[in-house]
């Protein structure tokens, strides 16, 4: 995937809506030692948001989990299972400077990507299929489907033979409040 445009709103000086950024985000990520590739569009801080058209909270290194009372939007591409699965550790799967993914992955034997973030998920497919893993279950989605991740512990397994796109929208939630 060459990027993801990304389309920002805002107000002109006389107050009327306009575009104001039209062109590829400039998040865009790539783990090396997998090929996922992970492209943020928007980060915000607190609920409510304030709506500012020109600050979109993704610069500075990156973070898997949504801030504190925040959100974060993304898209991720996951490339095939077999072209890193089994050669990689959990060390690196890891985005230089994220403090969120010490405390997210698990390190499960299983899978070196097993991770968990406080926040609920919505992952909706965009392109390819994609098998979501949880420690008792698995599904596999497809185009337009939708999951709803509440603070699980969970992987995403690409089987097929071409990468799938997820966007993905998480927003910061008090996990210890969750039911067991």
């Amino acid at each position: 995937m060459a990027g993801i445009r990304r389309i920002v709103t805002g107000h002109s000086d006389d107050g009327a809506s306009c575009i104001v950024e039209d062109g590829l985000s400039p998040h865009r990520r790539v783990r090396e030692a997998t090929g996922l590739v992970v492209t943020d569009l928007w980060r915000t801080t607190a609920a409510p948001a304030t709506p500012t058209p020109h600050d979109d909270g993704c610069s500075g290194p990156y973070e898997l989990a949504p801030p504190r009372g925040g959100t974060v939007v993304r898209v991720v591409e996951f490339p095939p299972d077999r072209n890193w699965l089994g050669r990689v550790g959990v060390d690196d799967l890891r985005f230089e400077g994220d403090e969120s993914a010490s405390e997210a992955f698990t390190g499960n034997a299983a899978r070196p990507d097993m991770h968990r973030t406080s926040s609920v998920d919505y992952a909706i497919v965009l392109d390819g299929e994609i098998v979501a893993v949880l420690e008792r279950d698995e599904t596999t989605m497809h185009p337009g489907d939708v999951l709803v991740q509440c603070a699980t512990v969970h992987a995403w397994s690409n089987r097929a033979d071409r990468p799938c796109s997820v966007a993905f929208v998480l927003v910061d939630a008090d996990a210890g409040a969750q039911a067991p």
